[in-house]
């Protein structure tokens, strides 16, 4: 990987982290004053809502930092390791961690008149969205461990070559 390119998706995910810390930090206690507040009829407690949206906050973080490590490892060449293999397990666990607490969100929600049925249908649509996402890294994943095989491969037939030279 190119300097620049790592130098720019780090830039990325610093402003990304440092925003998902601003809305834990800010956003997430005025919506729960807000939840407090309001005159709605939600089937759950506020604190439900919350939750929900403070652990998807948590998923999307731990996405940032694997990804943050898989780049640091594909800058320094190491990439193409089984050390690999546990950050992408790590995103994909993320991923299908998200659309769990998506679900619970649109289970929240279902319930009671506060939202439009469209909503809760839209919900769903992301829940179905990240599902996909985990998929793909699912075989990105697989491409890695094609890669690595070879690499392995490689690396035997060096040190064979080696011998016989």
């Amino acid at each position: 990987m190119g300097r620049l390119t790592v130098l720019a998706l780090r830039g990325v995910i610093v402003a990304l982290l440092a925003g998902s810390v601003f809305v834990q930090a800010v956003m997430v206690p005025l919506l729960g004053r807000d939840l407090d507040e309001a005159d709605t009829e939600l089937a759950y407690p506020p604190a439900a809502f919350l939750v929900t949206v403070i652990l998807g906050i948590v998923t999307a973080q731990v996405v940032l930092v694997c990804v943050w490590r898989l780049v640091t490892m594909a800058r320094r060449g190491t990439v193409f390791s089984h050390a690999a293999f546990r950050y992408v397990h790590i995103v994909i666990g993320a991923f299908v961690a998200a659309a769990l607490l998506m679900f619970m969100l649109g289970v929240l929600l279902a319930p009671g008149e506060a939202v439009a049925p469209g909503v809760v249908l839209l919900i769903g649509g992301a829940v179905m969205a990240i599902l996909g996402v985990a998929l793909i890294v699912l075989v990105l994943r697989m491409l890695l461990a094609q890669a690595v095989a070879r690499d392995v491969e490689a690396t035997r037939m060096r040190a064979e070559l080696a011998e016989v030279i």
